[in-house]
């Protein structure tokens, strides 16, 4: 539904059509400046302010309609206009985090100001909040202390494990920073609860699971979920990353792939093997999205290939083994074919102090041969490439 500007009749506002689910509409009163009623896919519509200030595009939330008239939303709009004028941002006022603001509001503060636009994986953020803290949702800031976050640190560590607790530690550290650097008064009361000890994960496809990985790949049905198991096996790029590939940032001459931006800030080159081009040519003859694995999904992607992994997993029989564990795989069999730590941290976009200039001077020839031995290395182990020849590794038809 396209936006509009017209003179605001209340008759008009209560009539407008609602857009479609997960959309926004934005309608402009040509009334009275910045005046702006947003109406969502539920039906609410909401009077904001939509103003430049210092440069910077602000949205200040006035109130509901019809709860406020429309006069009393020009009224209110007016004023804010006056105190823009007097080179006032309203919207520093309401920026302010009190004591008094639940946490559940200071969440939704945090997602709309911070996680979403710096974290490409905020939606695990919400999904964290909604798993582990929805009953502490309607608690004041100033109720919230570090016993609290302990004992709920301990709990979760229990029934949940170690890094999921210290993940959920990790996350309330964060958001209550930013209520700080926002304007709370308060101290963090997820400081100093110490994390439990994590110990590091070191699964990695071996050689005698890589006939039986392979032969349930290929009977995967879900095509897309094939490929990306796959892509994420063949390139040792990030999930996110990979269920988010679009064709733009491939080039099948070249034989690379472009991530724009990468977990660590920073865009990313991926040389790619001669199997993850192959697999990359047979989806591109048939695409007709921008997504290298398309789905119905909201985002327009491949979102969670949980369900197929699972049938992946018992049909090859192996156990303990975590979609992540494919980006392992490959770094795991780089060093056991001679790969050194610098070519192994290039191929991963590892952002690492001590390693960071070297990779800056790598060329992409010596992290392409290093990834060449080491899918060469799981391919024939995994029976998958005989005599120099690449069998199919996935069923067409």
């Amino acid at each position: 539904m396209a936006d509009k500007r017209f003179n605001f009749t209340k008759k008009e506002l209560l009539n407008l059509p609602t857009p479609p689910k997960g959309k926004r509409a934005y309608h402009y009163d040509t009334h009275t400046r910045g005046l702006t009623l947003c109406v969502t896919s539920s039906g609410t519509k909401t009077f904001y302010l939509y103003r430049k200030i210092h440069g910077r595009a602000e949205r200040i939330r006035i109130a509901a309609f019809p709860d406020m008239s429309i006069e009393r939303a020009r009224g209110a709009a007016s004023k804010l206009n006056a105190d823009i004028a007097d080179g006032k941002n309203p919207q520093d006022e309401k920026r302010a985090i009190s004591a008094e603001i639940t946490l559940g509001e200071l969440f939704d503060e945090y997602l709309e100001r911070h996680a979403k636009v710096h974290k490409i994986k905020w939606r695990e953020d919400a999904a964290q909040f909604r798993r582990y803290l929805a009953h502490w949702k309607s608690r004041k800031l100033s109720q919230i202390n570090r016993k609290q976050i302990h004992t709920l640190h301990a709990e979760l560590g229990k029934e949940r494990g170690h890094y999921a607790a210290n993940r959920l530690l990790a996350l309330l550290h964060t958001v209550f920073n930013k209520a700080m650097e926002w304007g709370w008064s308060g101290p963090n009361p997820a400081h100093r609860v110490k994390k439990f000890r994590e110990q590091s994960r070191e699964r990695f496809l071996q050689p005698d699971e890589l006939p039986r990985f392979f032969e349930a790949v290929a009977e995967e049905p879900n095509e897309a979920a094939r490929d990306y198991v796959l892509l994420s096996l063949l390139t040792g790029a990030r999930q996110s990353n990979v269920l988010a590939m679009r064709w733009e940032q491939v080039n099948i001459e070249r034989a690379t792939w472009t991530i724009p931006k990468t977990k660590n800030g920073d865009p990313h080159t991926v040389p790619l093997v001669s199997q993850a081009v192959s697999i990359l040519r047979d989806r591109t003859e048939a695409s007709t999205s921008p997504w290298v694995l398309p789905s119905k999904s909201q985002s327009g992607h491949l979102m969670d290939p949980k369900r197929p992994w699972e049938r992946i997993l018992e049909r090859a029989g192996i156990q303990d083994l975590r979609l992540h564990d494919l980006r392992r795989s490959l770094g795991s069999w780089q060093a056991s074919t001679g790969a050194n730590l610098s070519i192994i941290g290039k191929t991963l976009a590892h952002k690492n102090v001590s390693t960071t200039a070297i990779y800056a001077r790598l060329s992409l020839d010596p992290v392409r041969d290093a990834m060449n031995k080491a899918t060469d290395a799981m391919l024939q182990a995994g029976g998958v490439l005989k005599g120099g020849d690449v069998v199919k590794i996935r069923k067409i038809g």
